[in-house]
């Protein structure tokens, strides 16, 4: 009878074997899965591996260690918000888990994130910073600075906001393709 059992290449084992432990427990930026995580990342990986490995990262970096009640709901409160199209009340929620805990990276990245739907776009930046400042790996972050700066029309700034995101995470195709186009017109401003 042929072997019918699935055979995983290295990439695939290590991508598993990070879904496998990271599905113990939630955390926050300092969880120290994350640098395995992202060192699976770099690496040579299928695009699905990649969504995988990042969908381990989000999860940990969504997840929280502070053991603080409030702050679950209120990122709870806040993603549904978001989700339903309620923008500011999404940045209230996000409002009061930065100030419940301010060495929570996810609840400056997700206040980044409604303020730039808000076209607070210089407040925007400002949470990015502190997201950045507690986790300076944040590709999404990174990436949205570049999202920011494009909306400023600042397209320099723009490009190395991508380009930063892409050194951390080299599998994103938006970041990817904003930075190829800021290249060429970058390069013809020259």
């Amino acid at each position: 009878m042929p072997d019918r059992s699935v055979r995983l290449g290295l990439s695939g084992f290590l991508v598993a074997l990070a879904l496998v432990w990271s599905a113990t427990a939630t955390a926050d930026q300092n969880d120290p899965r994350l640098d395995d995580l992202f060192a699976l990342l770099a690496g040579n990986l299928t695009a699905a591996e990649a969504r995988q490995v990042e969908s381990q990262i989000w999860q940990i970096w969504y997840g929280y260690d502070g053991d603080n009640e409030e702050v679950d709901r209120l990122m709870a409160m806040g993603q549904f918000a978001n989700r339903s199209g309620f923008i500011d009340l999404a940045y209230t929620f996000y409002s009061r888990v930065v100030e419940a805990d301010p060495e929570f990276a996810e609840g400056w990245n997700r206040r980044a994130t409604v303020n730039y739907l808000r076209g607070a776009l210089e407040e925007s930046l400002a949470d990015i910073e502190q997201t950045l400042a507690l986790e300076p790996r944040h590709f999404g972050a990174l990436a949205g600075r570049g999202l920011v700066y494009l909306a400023l029309n600042e397209p320099e700034l723009a490009l190395a906001a991508f380009e930063a995101a892409l050194e951390v995470n080299p599998h994103l195709s938006g970041a990817r393709a904003n930075a190829e186009t800021l290249r060429d017109l970058v390069g013809e401003a020259i």
